[in-house]
This record gives structure tokens, sequence and C-alpha cells, in this order.
């Protein structure tokens, strides 16, 4: 079996007020994997190790099978990175920031890299200093996808973006992922759009990792549960269950299948009246107020 497009183990970064970790994370090749969590959770800490932008102070990373400081070369020729944090203004216009970045990739698509541009109404002649916030984050995407790599890293894509362009990015990665096997890791806030076109989830909070797998498989296991109890006492602290609300002997909980049932809530004293399933929005909300 082939690694995995990234396999981290035991990552650990320490900052002063702040340490990600222990995380452990996997994103299967062919996937669209989104990284998600509330602001300051570690998402960018993440991507930023994955590149050697700072040294982790435990575990180890890798990308298609080569370490993320041994190989790091490698690692670059294998991954496009895109980002609002890029900057292309040095080349003046975007044909300038086309040539610097077709000369470092023998796989450079030409006509793939004009589809592109025709797509996201970019301009070859145009200045980059004029062009607007999304019109750089266009760019940065046709930049990232003209020479194929086998794996997209891409930070907050449709940041500044509308919805006609997010359409047509994720559909431009899903025939990516399913006509090349290529990998898709986005960290975004986009959480809705994340469900439609992502197949593969994993969710930060406080710098460690909540749950990880097939979206489909996120959702089956987590359920909104509407329930009353006996009496007005405290819902129980139990493994798997969270309270969202409580008013008298009404309680909303979120149930975590894999670690607790129903049927516990009835020794309890806690009746369930409706049992849901839950979005990947829902779920987002829920477990990052927690």
């Amino acid at each position: 079996m082939p690694p995995a497009a990234v396999e981290i183990r035991g990552l650990v970064k320490r900052f002063r007020r702040f340490t990600l970790g222990p995380l452990d994370l996997t994103v299967p090749r062919g996937a669209i994997y989104g990284f998600v969590g509330p602001n300051g959770a570690g998402k960018t800490t993440t991507l930023d190790l994955i590149f050697g932008m700072g040294e982790n102070d435990a575990g180890t990373i890798a990308v298609l099978g080569h370490d993320h400081r041994r190989e790091e070369l490698a690692l670059r020729r294998l991954t496009g990175y895109v980002s609002p944090e890029l900057n292309f203004q040095p080349w003046g216009r975007v044909n300038g920031a086309i040539r610097f970045v077709r000369g470092f990739y023998p796989t450079w698509d030409e006509a793939y890299c004009e589809h592109l541009l025709a797509m996201f109404r970019v301009d070859r002649d145009e200045k980059i200093r004029t062009l607007s916030f999304g019109a750089r984050i266009k760019l940065a995407l046709v930049l990232a996808l003209s020479w194929r790599p086998p794996l997209l890293v891409l930070d907050e894509p449709t940041v500044g973006l509308d919805a006609i362009s997010k359409q047509l990015i994720f559909t431009e990665l899903l025939g990516a992922v399913r006509d090349e096997d290529r990998t898709v890791l986005i960290s975004s806030h986009g959480i809705s759009d994340l469900e439609r076109f992502a197949d593969h989830v994993g969710m930060i909070k406080d710098g460690r990792l909540v749950f990880e797998g097939a979206i489909a498989d996120i959702v089956d296991r987590y359920r909104l549960v509407d329930a009353t109890t006996s009496g007005r006492g405290a819902v129980p602290d139990l493994p798997g269950i969270l309270v969202q609300q409580r008013d008298g002997d009404r309680c909303r909980l979120v149930i975590d299948r894999r670690a607790a049932s129903l049927d516990q809530l009835s020794v309890h004293g806690i009746r369930p009246i409706a049992d849901v399933a839950m979005t990947l929005e829902d779920l987002f909300v829920a477990l990052g107020r927690s």
C-alpha cells in the first residue's frame, strides 16, 4: 500500500501561550481533506510545520513518503501551496509571475494554465498590484495547479471569492482528484463548502485533533438529541455526551456514538424526545464552543 499523502505522528510545537499537539493526522491519497477548527486552533501552524517553516519540538511529518526535514527539496517538488499571504507583486504583471514559476517545474502544462486563466478571468497582462484580493487568490491557484502537483495544500483558498468563483475552484479540484489521483489538503473556515466537496475532514481545537475521518462517517457518528431530565438536577458528566443547552428539565445534547449511546441516558434519568442527524457545520459549531 502506498504511503499516505500526509502522515503526522506525535507532532508537538510549543509556544509561550499555546501548544500544538501531540497531533496525529492522516490525509489519504486521492482525497480532498478539509482541515477545520476555530481561529487559533493550530491549523496554520500545522501547515507551516509541514513546509519546514518552524522547528517542531517532537514528532514526525511525512509527505508522500518523504520526511519533511531530510527530504525538503523532494517535498517542495511534489507539493503546490496556496495562501492569501503569498505575494507575487515583485514580478510586476501576471505573465511575469507565470514565467518565473513555470521555470521551476518541468511538468508545467501551458494549455492547462490558459484554461485556468480563462476560467478565473485573470488577464496575463494585468498588473498584479491592481488585482483585487480575490483575483490574487485566483492567480495563486493558477500558479499552483498549472504544474499538476501530486499534493495541493490550500490555506483559506476561497477567502474573498464570490459563490461562482468558489464553485469553479471546487469543481476544478474535484476533477483533478478524480482524473489524476491528486490529493488536496484544504484549511478553511468555509465548512458548508467543504461538506459539499471534501470527502475527508479533520477538526483541530486548542492544538489537539477532535475527530478525523470520512465526512460521511463523521456525520453519522454524532447525533443531536433533545431530552428531558428527571427533576432539575444537572446532566451528569459522561464520556461522549456534550450538553449544548439546558432549560429547566429540558436539555439538548450532542452524542458521540463511539463513546456513548441513548440507552446510557435512561440510566441517568434522561429521556430522549428527538434524535436527529447533524451537518458538519452544526458539529463544528457545537464542538468549537464546548
